[in-house]
């Protein structure tokens, strides 16, 4: 009990019919029916509705307060003599009200709170972050963003992690995205950078000798949004732990996902009152696969695959190495691919199905999408007159064809453009015929990420994920292989379709280091000033070490089944990287900015 109220606004029911209370909350609506106002009152908690007769002395006061003010009544609680509300915890009682005071008024809402049917502009949603955040919905998304971080901190900390907190101010790095500077009014013309993720840091906690670490972390990017990105700052879960393989960081990442996403882990805990999720499930068993980013590439077209549907790409190369199809020998001679997906049951769509998506494929990048149907017990398609039988027979045992599948050629010159477009045509299918598990969560580890690419743009190679990574084969592989062919002991986290983290398994020897940076163009003191906290600690004994950083808000979004990232984050900046309730970002006086020894140069 508090001094204020006696309960909240949905913990009464029958159990305390007849009892004195008082409740404080906000007006959520009112209704005036045959002299009887009805106040339904809410707070943090729920909704109770209360009752004013018309001999009451503030009952004036009541029918003209406004929705959204903040009301403390006292009162009676009486069994409901109308319409049992079986949607709320309190629908079976109501308060009879004794005293009725106004805490504070509030003013003509900018929109409506309650019973909104009416989507309003994210900008004006923003601009009165404080009002949204009263709408159910919004409510419900931020206090299910506090119960899952509160699982994963106790979760954590069961698995025998210490949780720690890294510096907010560090120093500039080279690489990922653009750093947010801080200028330092102390040490003029030099600058600190916020972190863009606490990386170096929780390698040094490891060379320092704890075992295992995590932390909710803060990280700012300056990058463009999107709609599962947060522009400017988000949240991840970083984890680190020294002595480890690879997978011994799958192991505990699984274990954590496996509560966070299954059902009774939520419905036990009460963390996941949510009926829309009470019958997802877990794809894939206790061990989620395992799939090399190559092969990853080559069969869905994408980093990132969606495992609730099929529609995989198969190599039908070998299949038409003799063919006579201008088309297909022509992309053959030039060492371009041809992979196949089949679509099952779909022979029965219209022509004008397939050349809807015949324009898609052109619009990503392919030059079109050859098509063939098993209908009626022959073949048909834009390309069945074009290859032989003796083609068919075999492309149909190939891919173990049955009676009104359909198969859709993915063909290009460029091997990875094809097969991103193929991912994006796979996708396509996927959408239009509604094959799509919405009832799961389909996991998969992706692995073997390429140490190293091309940058066509400088005609250099360059680190492809993380610089921080340990090369598969150690110092010999880099010594050795064309750095193209080498592959990292790096791996993301995908989840229907989503990325929700990448790792890796950290290089923790000075000698791998200096090798792993020369070969991406930097000199063994470019090492040492750029990242000389790591290269001074591994010349002291670092243990081996690896770790992952799930995206604390992206995870919510997929949980919320929510399309964009800012409906899980209580104040989000705009599409445009503004914060509109707090008018950020601003100008300062020239005072600040003198103090900080920066002076604006005006174009």
């Amino acid at each position: 009990m508090q001094n204020l109220r006696s309960h909240n606004c949905s913990e009464l029911n029958l159990n305390f019919i007849h009892q004195k209370v008082t409740l404080m909350g906000w007006v959520h609506s009112k209704r005036d029916l045959g002299g009887l106002i009805f106040i339904d009152i809410r707070d943090n908690f729920g909704i109770t509705q209360i009752v004013i007769h018309p001999n009451s002395s503030f009952f004036n006061e009541a029918s003209q307060v406004r929705q959204e003010s903040v009301i403390q009544i006292k009162g009676i609680v009486a069994k409901r003599e109308g319409a049992i509300n079986q949607k709320i915890p309190t629908g079976e009682i109501e308060v009879i009200a004794d005293f009725f005071q106004v805490e504070s008024p509030s003013d003509i809402l900018p929109f409506p709170i309650a019973h909104n049917p009416k989507q309003e502009s994210e900008d004006t949603r923003l601009s009165y972050r404080f009002l949204d955040l009263r709408t159910e919905k919004m409510h419900r998304n931020i206090l299910f963003r506090c119960q899952v971080i509160r699982y994963i901190r106790e979760k954590m900390h069961s698995l025998g992690f210490n949780e720690f907190n890294t510096p907010i101010l560090t120093s500039s790095s080279p690489e990922g995205a653009r750093d947010f500077l801080v200028p330092s009014r102390l040490h003029p013309g030099q600058f600190y950078a916020l972190p863009q993720a606490p990386q170096q840091f929780k390698q040094l906690l490891m060379c320092s000798g704890f075992d295992k670490y995590f932390q909710i972390a803060p990280c700012f990017r300056d990058e463009d949004p999107r709609a599962d990105r947060a522009p400017g700052e988000f949240y991840q879960l970083d984890v680190e732990m020294s002595f480890v393989t690879q997978d011994d960081v799958f192991n505990v990442i699984e274990e954590l996902m496996i509560g966070l996403f299954e059902n009774n882990q939520f419905s036990q805990r009460k963390i996941l009152p949510l009926s829309k999720f009470q019958d997802k499930y877990i794809k894939t068993n206790r061990k989620f696969p395992c799939i090399p980013w190559h092969d990853a590439m080559d069969k869905y077209g994408i980093d990132k695959p969606d495992l609730r549907y099929g529609l995989e790409m198969q190599n039908v190369e070998e299949t038409f190495a003799h063919t006579q199809f201008a088309v297909f020998k022509n992309i053959l001679e030039s060492k371009g691919i041809i992979r196949a997906i089949v679509i099952p049951n779909s022979a029965q769509q219209s022509r004008k199905f397939f050349d809807d998506a015949d324009a898609y494929a052109k619009d990503v990048g392919l030059g079109g999408l050859p098509w063939l149907a098993v209908k009626d017990g022959e073949w048909k398609g834009s390309i069945a007159k074009q290859l032989s039988d003796a083609e068919k027979k075999a492309l149909g045992n190939q891919l173990k064809l049955e009676p009104n599948d359909t198969v859709i050629f993915i063909i290009g010159k460029e091997k990875l453009k094809s097969q991103t477009a193929g991912g994006k045509i796979r996708n396509y299918f996927a959408e239009k015929l509604n094959l799509k598990d919405e009832s799961s969560w389909a996991f998969a580890w992706i692995v073997d990420f390429p140490m190293y690419e091309f940058n066509e743009d400088e005609q250099k190679i360059d680190f492809s994920h993380n610089p921080f990574s340990m090369p598969q084969g150690g110092m010999e592989a880099l010594q050795n292989k064309n750095p193209l062919d080498i592959l990292a002991f790096q791996y993301d986290l995908v989840c229907n379709g989503i990325e929700l983290s990448s790792g890796a398994i950290r290089n923790h020897r000075r000698d791998v280091m200096k090798k792993a940076f020369e070969i991406a163009g930097y000199s063994e003191s470019d090492v040492e000033n750029k990242f000389g906290a790591l290269w001074n600690a591994f010349a002291f004994g670092a243990p081996p070490h690896g770790g992952i950083a799930p995206g604390i808000d992206r995870m919510i979004m997929l949980l919320l089944n929510e399309p964009n990232i800012r409906e899980v984050i209580a104040f989000p900046l705009n599409q445009k990287a503004m914060d509109l309730l707090m008018k950020a970002p601003s100008s300062v006086s020239e005072k600040q900015l003198k103090e900080i020894h920066i002076q604006l140069k005006h174009e």
